[in-house]
């Protein structure tokens, strides 16, 4: 497509079929725009494109069975009351070595500062003690799981 740029048709000595062409050429390759220079003369043609994120509606209500599900399960756990959140980044265990038994099982009552997990961190481990006495309703993680700062470990209420 080696064109003149300077030919005649527009007032300003500037090609309009090659302006024409190359907004043709944006629209065949999906561009968003194309610029040439030839002579001195810089010819930069463009499109603005229109993006929208897509709009999904709203879920369907919950059937009625699904409705009577307990709230805690649905909920965040980190914001139900009586959740044991990570005071550290690490690896958690829900005993004390491998193939001994656990420290608390969920239907477990449990008294304030009772370890529940430990957490090891930098080769230490560290005891993670209940903040109130109570019955453990829902462990959130699995033996041997890493784990986040703040991360939700257990409810118990």
């Amino acid at each position: 497509m080696a064109k003149d740029v300077k030919s005649s048709g527009g007032s300003n000595g500037v090609n309009s079929d090659l302006i024409r062409e190359l907004a043709q050429l944006l629209k065949e390759t999906d561009l968003s725009e194309i610029e040439i220079e030839n002579a001195g003369l810089k010819v930069r043609v463009a499109r603005s494109l229109t993006v929208s994120a897509p709009v999904y509606a709203p879920a369907a209500a919950a059937p009625a069975a699904a409705a009577s599900a307990p709230a805690a399960k649905s909920a965040d756990p980190a914001k139900a009351p009586g959740a044991v959140l990570s005071p550290m980044v690490g690896t958690a265990y829900r005993s004390p070595e491998p193939g001994a038994k656990v420290f608390v099982d969920v239907g477990q009552d449990v008294r304030q500062g009772q370890t529940l997990l430990i957490i090891e961190a930098m080769k230490t481990m560290n005891a993670i003690p209940a903040p109130k006495a109570g019955k453990v309703k829902e462990i959130l993680i699995e033996d041997g799981q890493p784990v986040e700062f703040g991360q939700p470990l257990m409810i118990v209420e």
